[in-house]
């Protein structure tokens, strides 16, 4: 008996031995193995395009336009359902993104036609210097000023005609990220386009924010026909991927900027102004097939490309990688912390008496949408006649959804659509989602929705304490000053066919009176 049991002991201190001493050989065989599993560094092709809403892609459901480049990516890699931009307008929702910080937080680069101080870290210049080649073709950061900014060349990196040219400038073989920025679909559009190029207007759906008729339906398909557009560019760019042969090492992200340039659109922050397309793809590392409903924002790609390149994320991005979320195989809603979206906005377009914006901020959940607008005063579209926040701001081109409503706003069911549009607004907006998705009845005074306005109220509030918000925390308010760089908005001279429709002036004047002090402020080329 004590033979057998010395037997056990001697094997059982065999086997101890045995691995004590083969776990150095274990565990460089799994690091191996990992390390050979780890991707290399990949490149990063950003596909943007510009004033382009979230479900006007076939991949989002819409019946009439034709994006089979777009919804192949879309099919075979990640789809999210709710993505929103950090401001509806190009300048500062470019700059939350490349900054991965909330607007507010960005100074003038909260403006529209401002600056990006160059103080503010942004992902393309941390990616140059972990070695990466950074190029862009288009708007990329703006529209603004990058010198004033303090930079030589754009926030998004040098420019290059195309995407060939720029693959053709990586002679030591780098890895890259080159950021296309198209102007499809931005306005002004080529009046009755859509419906020459085939497009069947009765297939349409008009928001209930928008007259139902031709006229309308045919401005949608104009806007359809940029969509198409921007998506024959985007499989013309991707062909050129899969023939340099570097497809399966290039992360890919198709999105817009923020959304369309329709009456309560671009400039407002309903979602028509602030929710977008957003695909990912990744060939063989991010699992596909796949669409996501978690909250995110434009300003999270910042973190997630340097995050994916194992490099720091500085600590004032306020925004968070979404790398959770891609490399998982999980559909619907991930993250349960991603319930919530905030966005905010400023100056969009010089359109009113001395220059001044219509500051708002907003929190949007799955079932409200809670706004807060600071100046309630104030024309939110723009001073009238021009309401320039709508638009063709200076009604120097066609616009022919805008120009009906303005054109018969006193008409019965028209008027409806006028005022919600263009009207002034109370200084907080409450939207039940679920039963009115077009955002027509405002409830916030409804008895029924207190509870849930105070609770979105706090919620917000409690956020943008945490992001130190000047407008919450009592600061200096710096942005109805700063100065704005397409200085003709100043004078607008609207062009002969709608001064004859509605009996405008030749030339209107933000800046009246002489030594005006608001426009020794604002024009960037007046002495400091």
């Amino acid at each position: 008996m004590k033979k057998q049991i010395s037997i056990r002991i001697f094997r059982h201190y065999f086997v101890i031995l045995f691995l004590t001493l083969s776990m150095p050989f274990f565990i460089n065989s799994c690091q191996t193995r990992k390390e050979e599993n780890k991707p290399t560094r990949p490149n990063i092709l950003l596909l943007m395009s510009d004033n382009h809403s979230w479900n006007h892609l076939g991949a989002y459901g819409d019946p009439v336009v034709k994006t089979p480049n777009i919804d192949k990516i879309a099919n075979e890699g990640v789809k999210f359902t709710h993505a929103f931009c950090a401001s509806p307008s190009c300048t500062p929702a470019r700059a939350g993104m490349l900054t991965g910080q909330d607007i507010w937080r960005l100074e003038e680069g909260a403006n529209l036609w401002g600056i990006l101080p160059n103080k503010f870290p942004i992902y393309t210049d941390l990616l140059r210097e972990a070695g990466y080649l950074v190029g862009i073709k288009g708007k990329g950061w703006g529209p603004g000023s990058f010198e004033d900014s303090g930079r030589e060349i754009d926030h998004g990196g040098k420019q290059y005609k195309s995407f060939d040219e720029f693959m053709s400038s990586n002679a030591e073989g780098k890895p890259w990220t080159f950021w296309f920025s198209s102007i499809n679909p931005h306005r002004p559009y080529d009046v009755g386009s859509g419906e020459q190029s085939g497009m069947d207007k009765s297939k349409v759906i008009v928001p209930t924010y928008l007259p139902d008729n031709d006229i309308t339906r045919g401005d949608i398909l104009d806007y359809y026909l940029e969509v198409q557009d921007f998506d024959d560019e985007v499989g013309e760019i991707l062909e050129s991927l899969k023939e340099s042969g570097q497809w399966d090492n290039t992360l890919i992200v198709i999105c817009g900027d923020n959304g369309w340039q329709m009456p309560r659109g671009l400039a407002n922050l309903y979602d028509f102004g602030t929710q977008i397309p957003m695909i990912f793809y990744w060939n063989g590392h991010i699992p596909g097939g796949r669409t996501v409903d978690d909250f995110m924002n434009l300003n999270d790609l910042a973190p997630t490309f340097l995050e994916i390149n194992d490099l720091d994320i500085p600590a004032e991005m306020t925004a968070k990688s979404l790398t959770n979320i891609l490399f998982s195989k999980e559909s619907g809603c991930i993250e349960p912390e991603r319930n919530f979206i905030i966005t905010a906005r400023e100056r969009h377009a010089l359109c009113r008496l001395n220059g001044v914006g219509y500051p708002g901020r907003a929190i949007r959940t799955y079932d409200y949408l809670y706004i807060k607008n600071y100046e309630p005063d104030r024309w939110p579209a723009g001073d009238p006649p021009l309401y320039g926040d709508v638009d063709a701001h200076m009604l120097h081109y066609p616009s022919p959804t805008k120009n009906y409503i303005l054109a018969n706003q006193h008409e019965p069911g028209i008027d409806k659509l006028f005022e919600v549009a263009f009207n002034k607004r109370p200084a907080e907006e409450l939207y039940d989602l679920k039963n009115d998705p077009d955002l027509m009845n405002n409830i916030a005074l409804n008895e029924s929705y207190i509870e849930i306005k105070h609770k979105l109220a706090d919620q917000l509030n409690n956020y943008l304490l945490k992001n130190k918000d000047p407008r919450v925390l009592g600061q200096k308010i710096i942005w109805d000053s700063t100065k704005y760089y397409a200085t003709h908005d100043f004078k607008p001279k609207p062009n002969k066919g709608a001064i004859d429709i509605f009996g405008l002036e030749e030339e209107y004047n933000y800046f009246p009176g002489e030594n005006n002090q608001y426009l020794k402020n604002i024009d960037p080329s007046a002495q400091e």
